[in-house]
């Protein structure tokens, strides 16, 4: 039997000498004890010490025994008052976590108090309940007394009181896979920290499962088959806006480590490529090759989730989008099935994954016929402009215009006195200085140009400009709102209201990408993916949902569908934005196939047992 031995500290009276509370915590510490409870027994504690920051001293006075305030049983405040800042609270919470560790118990996990006196017999029996047991002790002889006594016991050698505490209900943790419990991180562990965030979301999942092979995969998944109640986050890179890679209280599959670059065949360009890979690293592989594959325009960005939605990037006009170079797919289904989809082999599968991948499997090898790319053009330009509207109607026309081998986003917000910053960030698929200069030159009339890079360089240096994410991984907060849609053309009446929404102040970041080229080549209906005329995709983001949301309703008479990677609207009409009736048709019945169970609904569910009149 495992035996959890801890010891209660009173505040009051000459226990709550700071240097007698401070040696006994180290004694416990010293004797191989397992918690440190500060507890002022219902009764007046020690002027000046509050238990909260009693045990955040004591944090820093130790170095790895966790720490414990009991529930205070004289609270002088009215009890209906509760917590009146509870986001202080966690915000305390979360800063002692990254200052000492993982160390604080959450009291409502509570843990046995023993009598003073306890033997071994009366402590063995405690522990059959599962909590760490705790005895009140005054002295350094009463801690080497418990020593004495669970020496050569029992001891635990699992997680300890402090990460068990933070446990979420609902969630099996003793029934784990074996093959997944050495690397699975709960709350409270090291590693928690570094899985829980996106690039932009907050999250406090309940369980991170980190499978390293496709069998561990479909292990990870028969456990969320088990834990249908909660939500299930599949996480790559970490870095989407709308995909649900994390939640608060849920199961999280994370397939990070399927991270492996591999050459198939070098004459056809043929690659392997891991989820969970960045394109950071996929362009720096391709570079040796003198290839690229177009992958957004961020290189911090998982390859799992993109190459699942659509790929909309600085390469799309003269490669067309990542899922257009698509070859084959590696999936576990949602019953643990592991197959392979193509053009030869289900070729169905194949179809919905190009577009709505997030509804049907856990991608866990990606084959991609990849393209030649030399040196490009990449620039980075910032004008100012007096005439926001005047200047969106030129960028439509320039960029629409363009030729192929040039691809040019525009990222701009609130206008301020009257003047709009206008950043524009494009690639010249060409080696020759001046045609880049040639191609680039228009987009000055914009505004007046304040800053300016141009230079020759290989693709990978693109994706190079993405910070790496270290061992503590994002630090997301919150929840983004963002909304999507595609833009058949940028007319006169969209740059008016698009200037009229960015100065009502509700749009922090307002982004235009220049679709059609190579993107136009491939059939609407090769993929699940079928917004292939549009001329732009539009993403805004802000800070207010539901404002957001009643403006961008406003603009719907311009739009064309939307781009389900970079949407938070939950609304279920947004669905039927994502995917035309003919393909959320075709979708929703190969979900029945795939899915029945609708394992997979935390990213644009399309669910198997709903009609398209009930989400209209």
């Amino acid at each position: 039997m495992t035996i959890e031995l801890g010891i209660a500290l009173d505040l009051s009276g000459a226990d709550g000498d700071p240097a007698v509370l401070a040696d006994l915590a180290r004694r416990a510490e010293s004797a191989g004890l397992d918690l440190v409870v500060i507890d002022d027994s219902g009764r007046q504690p020690q002027p000046g010490l509050d238990p909260w920051t009693t045990a955040v001293w004591l944090a820093g006075r130790t170095t790895h025994i966790p720490i414990a305030v009991a529930p205070a049983t004289n609270a002088t405040d009215p009890p209906e008052t509760g917590q009146p800042y509870p986001s202080v609270v966690a915000k305390a919470h979360q800063s002692l976590d990254v200052l000492a560790g993982s160390r604080l118990v959450a009291a409502q996990a509570g843990w046995t108090l023993a009598s003073p006196d306890a033997g071994i017999d009366q402590i063995r029996r405690l522990a059959e309940a599962g909590a760490p047991v705790v005895v009140p002790v005054r002295s350094a002889a009463e801690i080497a007394r418990l020593a004495a006594l669970v020496a050569g016991d029992g001891r635990g050698t699992g997680r300890s009181a402090a990460v068990r505490a933070r446990r979420r209900a609902g969630i099996d943790y003793d029934g784990v896979p074996t093959s997944l419990a050495d690397v699975a991180v709960e709350p409270g562990d090291p590693a928690y920290r570094g899985v829980t965030s996106t690039y932009l979301r907050g999250g406090a999942p309940g369980l991170v499962l980190r499978p390293r092979t496709p069998a561990e995969v479909a292990d990870a998944l028969a456990f969320a088959r088990r834990h249908r109640q909660l939500p299930l986050g599949i996480r790559s890179g970490g870095h989407g806006v709308s995909g649900r890679s994390t939640n608060d209280g849920g199961l999280v599959i994370d397939v990070g480590a399927l991270n492996g670059i591999e050459v198939l065949d070098t004459e056809r360009r043929l690659v392997r490529i891991g989820p969970g890979a960045t394109w950071k690293q996929v362009a720096a592989e391709l570079d040796r090759y003198g290839w690229a594959l177009g992958s957004g325009d961020y290189g911090g960005v998982g390859v799992g989730g993109l190459a699942t939605a659509g790929g909309i990037g600085l390469l799309s006009r003269r490669h067309g989008l990542t899922i257009d170079r698509l070859r084959a797919v590696e999936l576990v289904l949602a019953d643990g099935s592991q197959v392979r989809a193509s053009k030869a082999d289900n070729p169905d599968l194949f179809w919905a994954v190009r577009g709505a991948g997030a509804n049907f499997g856990v991608a866990t090898a990606f084959e991609f016929e990849v393209s030649e790319v030399g040196q490009v053009g990449w620039a980075q330009l910032v004008l100012v402009s007096t005439d926001l509207e005047k200047s969106l109607r030129r960028y439509g026309e320039l960029a629409s215009g363009a030729p192929r081998d040039t691809t040019v986003f525009l990222v701009t917000g609130r206008p301020r006195q009257g003047q709009s910053v206008l950043q524009l960030y494009a690639i010249v698929d060409q080696q020759d200085p001046d045609v880049i200069v040639e191609r680039l030159t228009p987009f000055t009339e914009l505004g007046s140009l304040v800053q300016q890079q141009v230079v020759l360089t290989p693709y990978k240096e693109v994706m190079a400009l993405a910070a790496d994410v270290g061992p503590d991984g994002h630090h997301g907060m919150g929840e983004p709102v963002s909304r999507s849609a595609f833009l058949p053309a940028l007319t006169d009446d969209f740059a008016r209201d698009t200037t009229r929404l960015l100065r009502s102040g509700l749009v922090h970041f307002f982004e235009l990408r220049a679709m059609g080229g190579a993107i136009t080549d491939t059939p609407a209906d090769e993929t699940a993916f079928a917004h292939r005329a549009p001329a732009f995709q539009v993403t805004a983001m802000g800070t207010d949902q539901g404002r957001l949301d009643a403006a961008w309703d406003g603009l719907a008479g311009h739009f064309d569908g939307l781009y389900l990677s970079f949407d938070t609207d939950l609304r279920p009409q947004r669905l039927h934005d994502a995917f035309p009736p003919r393909v959320l048709a075709r979708l929703r019945t190969l979900k029945r196939r795939y899915d029945p169970g609708n394992l997979f609904r935390d990213n644009f569910n399309i669910d198997p047992q709903t009609t398209e009149e009930q989400t209209r």
